[in-house]
């Protein structure tokens, strides 16, 4: 919408009359007899506004206070306010320019002379107005490119996570429920002022979660499918999926330049490490393990000792958060087990309403 509007705020009229006719040949004028008419007409034709020409002495609502109301509004940034005044008192223009004028336009007017430094504002304020909305547009593209690179990152990681459960039959959605259960303890360690999270970084460590098994992709079918206990020989095969889910990440180019990809690469090579030191790769200890990578471990255990697998059959939900608890599964973080026993149960009536129950009960 092309600005071209001069708004001449003053109760004189013959006041008006002189910088209308002024101004008329190039921009169209609206004219107002006090601060409330003023107010009114700058709120409708605010994006069109190029300048205000403000008397400070008027009946119902003065200079000053039209000046308060749009500082209260927001306007004054992209509004140039020009206050008209027969007053000389410093302290009376200090007033003005505190609340934002951009020049005093005294009484009698010397129309040339004001001209020219009213049109040399209003073509700054032109420039400023264009480089702005330059930039907004080029803020919005590189928000939309952004958010373009993210979805097809996604779209990257849900099909990869496919592809673990093809490979793993036993899981169903095991990596979606990961996803779920990792945002549900990040938001209650938030709610409870424990961390602080934005809503974008819970949504892209719930994203780079379900990565974790993904280097199981290049484990034998014979070790992932096996039903019963790995000996030392497979287990040890088994844990090079940490290690081997990092190699698969980095060479995925696309993901190594998006946000994901540092929350990915952290969970998938340490979500099997254990706060006592006792985990794998790297026997990481302690907050040695990013937070991400805890919360991921505990939703990983939690997930696979409560639904039934090839290796086990489904723990009720009382065993599984007694094994949590008193650490069977590997030690974790004690405030985040503290959390996560307050919505461990709310998770399992909506995540496993079947899971661990006897035949009788289902």
């Amino acid at each position: 919408m092309k600005k071209n509007i001069i708004l001449i705020v003053d109760d004189i009229a013959i006041n008006r009359d002189i910088l209308r006719m002024a101004f008329e040949e190039k921009y169209e004028i609206m004219e107002a007899e006090n601060g409330l008419e003023a107010l009114e007409i700058i709120k409708h034709y605010k994006d069109r506004l190029l300048a205000v020409l403000l008397d400070i002495i008027m009946p119902k609502m003065d200079g000053f206070e039209v000046m308060h109301e749009l500082n209260r509004l927001k306007l004054m940034d992209t509004i140039p306010v020009f206050l008209i005044t027969s007053e000389s008192d410093p302290t009376f223009l200090q007033k003005g320019f505190d609340l934002g004028a951009v020049d005093v336009i005294t009484k009698p007017f010397a129309i040339l002379f004001i001209k020219r430094r009213i049109e040399n504002i209003i073509e700054l304020y032109r420039h400023r107005y264009s480089l702005q909305k330059i930039v907004n547009q080029q803020i919005h593209r590189i928000q939309r490119q952004e958010r373009e690179l993210y979805e097809a990152t996604r779209s990257i990681i849900n099909t990869l996570s496919t592809a673990i459960e093809f490979r793993d039959c036993e899981s169903g959605d095991h990596v979606y429920r990961i996803r779920d259960i990792t945002c549900a303890l990040l938001e209650e360690l938030v709610k409870n002022n424990e961390y602080h999270f934005s809503s974008q970084q819970i949504e892209l460590i719930g994203d780079a979660s379900v990565m974790h098994d993904v280097g199981k992709i290049s484990t034998p079918d014979y070790i992932l499918n096996k039903p019963g206990k790995l000996t030392q020989e497979e287990f040890e095969i088994m844990k090079q999926h940490t290690i081997q889910g990092c190699e698969l990440l980095k060479s995925i180019n696309q993901l190594r330049n998006s946000d994901l990809y540092e929350y990915c690469y952290d969970i998938c090579r340490h979500h099997h490490e254990r706060y006592d030191g006792k985990g794998y790769p790297d026997g990481l200890k302690g907050d040695e393990i990013s937070l991400w990578a805890q919360i991921v471990s505990i939703a990983d255990v939690f997930d696979a000792l409560i639904s039934k697998r090839v290796y086990k059959p489904a723990y009720c939900f009382e065993e599984t958060m007694k094994l949590i608890n008193e650490g069977e599964c590997g030690m974790f973080n004690p405030l985040l087990l503290k959390y996560f026993n307050n919505i461990a149960y709310d998770i399992y009536q909506k995540y496993y309403p079947k899971a661990g129950m006897t035949h009788e009960e289902k």
